[in-house]
């Protein structure tokens, strides 16, 4: 007896379809719980307070928590469908850009830093530098031209960070009139630097998608 035609097509369809790749998975994973730091960090950018930098601090620890899972199943797979060490830079990249929001918010609070417009405005550059490598890992395996897409504006946010930083860093030196505004000008270019570095991350993590792209898709 013969099997029905839409019987054969969809054991057909089955045997194509691809089966979700873990690895992109848990960076995946791994992207949204960072989209979610920057965000918390906008939050304490806005209103510092122990409780905002505290909910960055938690996003940290999960995000740790799920690259150390990440790497203990890249050490117990023989084959990836990605190099692993294509893998391993992509998660320490993504890794580092909340690393660097949450030495941020630490410095800020030990260092007693008001929040300014500066600070305020790179956070915002580094959320969405987030949100882009967020839908970049998504899009990724379905879509990589897409994902491709994404990666190349993290670059342009990197840019805008570039000249936002550059400018921060002119406004520090105007003019200091005493003691005091010299160590508060030291202790806001520290923190700068931990923005534009966390941005810096971001493009770094773009770049390693785009290699993916080129030599996987």
């Amino acid at each position: 007896m013969l099997k029905p035609l839409t019987s054969v097509r969809d054991r057909v369809r089955g045997l194509l379809r691809r089966k979700p790749n873990h690895f992109i998975e848990r960076l995946h994973e791994q992207a949204l719980i960072v989209m979610h730091g920057t965000e918390a960090l906008i939050d304490y950018m806005t209103k510092p307070s122990k409780k905002n930098a505290a909910r960055v601090r938690a996003l940290e620890k999960e995000a740790d928590e799920v690259r150390r899972i990440l790497i203990d199943e890249l050490n117990r797979t023989f084959v990836t469908p990605i190099d692993r060490e294509d893998l391993f830079a992509l998660s320490r990249a993504i890794d580092d850009v909340l690393d660097y929001a949450y030495s941020t918010t630490s410095e800020m609070d030990i260092l007693n830093v008001s929040p300014n417009d500066y600070l305020k405005t790179m956070a915002e550059l580094l959320h969405s530098s987030a949100e882009e490598i967020n839908l970049a890992i998504e899009r990724l395996e379905r879509h990589p031209n897409v994902a491709g897409d994404h990666a190349v504006r993290v670059k342009a946010i990197e840019n805008r960070m570039e000249t936002l930083y550059a400018e921060a860093l002119a406004h520090l030196f105007d003019e200091p009139k005493d003691l005091k505004d010299v160590i508060a000008m030291l202790k806001l270019r520290e923190i700068y630097r931990h923005m534009f570095h966390a941005v810096g991350s971001a493009e770094q993590a773009a770049n390693i998608i785009g290699d993916i792209v080129i030599k996987f898709f």
